[in-house]
């Protein structure tokens, strides 16, 4: 704040941009660990023996062996829900093609079901388990990787080398039963309690502005308004109290800069500006304010000089 006079007030700018965006997160179930398993072509994936049946999902096959006999080359399960997503498994009988171009394998895949109505930036961070029955020992070959991320590039997992065509159609087989195949799956969506920034720099511009206020001592309005103007694609303005802001009791002048633009900013938003302001009487008195540095936001719009 300054003493009233005749003045010119000039300010020079510097304006850095600074923007924050809060992403949407997603949480998580906890799965507890096993020892490590090292299954034919499956080096990362961990494999236990489990008596409970799966959570998510249980299908029986019979007539397995017609899959190769019909040519089918993939069955695509029902859809099921888990963590509030749609999935389903897709079975390769004769192995995944791109995968297990010799077809000694059997292919099981987890695939996510309906995306279309999710962002398009969309990604899961995903734990799953795919389970093979055991018809005689009554129990469950559980198969599991790391942590997967599905995305709109890649809404597929799982394991082109699930279990050999030969181990499963062994007379000893407990897999194979009657011919019938049963699988089953569980999924573990990660939801996370995780905060993201985005943060985009501009490079500083100088920029100098004068209003020029005539016959400032006659001046009778509580407060006075520059034209806006902008600086780095900010819009601003420059607001004068002849009389002083009411918390200074008419003892100054009031001088504040405003960033119009902050009424609309997001709320993690803001934008940070270096400036002075100098006041110039007649015929050469000038009063420098110094550099003042502040942030702008929605909710602080102003900074007074003081």
């Amino acid at each position: 704040m300054c003493s009233r006079a005749k003045m010119m007030l000039l300010l020079g700018m510097v304006i850095g941009w600074f923007c924050t965006k809060i992403l949407s997160c997603h949480s998580q179930n906890s799965v507890t660990g096993t020892t490590p398993v090292l299954p034919a072509g499956e080096e990362e994936s961990i494999v236990e023996i489990r008596d409970v049946s799966p959570a998510h999902f249980f299908t029986k096959i019979e007539s397995f062996s017609l899959f190769s006999d019909s040519g089918i080359e993939s069955y695509e399960c029902r859809e099921f829900e888990a963590g509030g997503y749609n999935w389903r498994l897709i079975i390769y009988p004769n192995g995944h093609p791109s995968k297990e171009k010799k077809g000694n394998h059997v292919s099981v895949y987890l695939a996510m079901s309906e995306t279309n109505y999710l962002p398009e930036d969309w990604e899961l961070n995903v734990i799953f388990n795919i389970f093979l029955y055991n018809q005689i020992l009554d129990n469950y070959l559980c198969v599991r990787d790391g942590v997967r991320r599905f995305s709109e590039a890649k809404s597929m997992w799982g394991f082109p080398k699930f279990i050999s065509k030969k181990s499963l159609r062994d007379e000893s087989s407990s897999y194979l039963v009657e011919d019938n195949f049963v699988v089953g799956a569980e999924v573990f969506v990660l939801k996370r309690q995780r905060v993201s920034e985005r943060l985009t720099l501009f490079k500083p511009t100088t920029q100098k502005r004068v209003w020029k206020i005539r016959g400032f001592s006659k001046l009778d309005d509580d407060v006075w308004f520059s034209e806006e103007f902008t600086v780095s694609d900010v819009n601003w303005k420059v607001q004068v109290y002849p009389n002083g802001h009411p918390s200074v009791n008419g003892r100054y002048v009031s001088i504040f800069l405003i960033c119009v633009s902050a009424d609309s900013f997001a709320p993690h938003q803001k934008v940070k500006a270096d400036f002075n302001i100098r006041l110039k009487g007649w015929p050469s008195a000038i009063l420098d304010s110094g550099k003042i540095s502040h942030w702008f936001t929605s909710s602080t719009r102003s900074r007074p000089l003081y």
